[in-house]
């Protein structure tokens, strides 16, 4: 945290077994601690708070964070190299969301959700994304749509190295950028806040399989090239399906 001049820099989460791997006290500060996430990688960022909550957002996608569990904010805090008030803030702003709540005393729980919960998102989200989609179609030129290949593209490099993390950030900026031609910008920050809502790992769910998260990219790929091509019939079809399928 960012105090009288001084920098805190975060350490987001990287997979087990890399050098970055450090031992963390099973108990700080007398709060309780449950198994924490892997240990970290040095990035840089000019917000502390900013960049603890993408790192735990990040955890929570990926699965660190498992859902049902206590994680205390002195021990996720060492893990990331700060101090646990950045750390409290931003699981604060975790539970205004719906993805964790507060346990006093203790820290904070990820929440458990069920395929129900999934499902309703989904239709929600196919509520809101797809008529204007379908409307996007018939008004945005090609080479509005062509500005978007490097997002789709970006998907397709997440997907193949099976990174759930970077795939959901990635897929989340692009279905933003589309919806962000609608010039609402009401519509965008909903469609976000259920787009990201329902990339929260389910109650004892696997993790995605990197063939799901290629087969989801590929839609977008796919989408694009119809898009560009004014090809109404198969922009509807792939915009159903996509949201049809949404599970990731």
């Amino acid at each position: 945290m960012e105090q009288g001049g001084a920098r805190e820099s975060v350490r987001p989460y990287a997979s087990a077994g890399t050098p970055q791997d450090v031992r963390v006290p099973e108990q700080a500060r007398g709060e309780h601690t449950h198994s924490e996430p892997p240990a970290p990688r040095v990035v840089q960022r000019h917000s502390v708070r900013g960049q603890v909550l993408d790192a735990l957002r990040a955890a929570l996608v990926g699965g660190e964070l498992a859902p049902g569990e206590v994680y205390s904010a002195p021990a996720l805090g060492a893990r990331l190299g700060v101090s646990a008030t950045p750390v409290r803030e931003a699981m604060q702003q975790l539970a205004v969301e719906g993805a964790v709540e507060v346990v006093p005393n203790r820290g904070f729980r990820v929440s458990e959700r069920g395929p129900r919960e999934l499902a309703e998102l989904a239709e929600v989200r196919a509520l809101i994304e797809v008529p204007v989609m379908l409307r996007l179609a018939r008004a945005v030129p090609a080479s509005g749509w062509c500005a978007l290949r490097p997002l789709a593209d970006a998907t397709v490099a997440a997907a193949a190295v099976g990174d759930r993390a970077a795939y959901a950030e990635s897929d989340r900026a692009f279905h933003g950028a589309v919806l962000a031609l609608s010039g609402n910008q009401q519509l965008v920050a909903v469609a976000d806040d259920l787009h990201r809502r329902s990339q929260w790992p389910l109650v004892n769910s696997p993790a995605g399989r990197r063939a799901d998260l290629l087969a989801d990219a590929s839609e977008h790929t796919a989408l694009l090239d119809a898009l560009i091509a004014r090809d109404l019939t198969v922009v509807q079809s792939l915009v159903r399906e996509h949201f049809n399928g949404a599970d990731v």
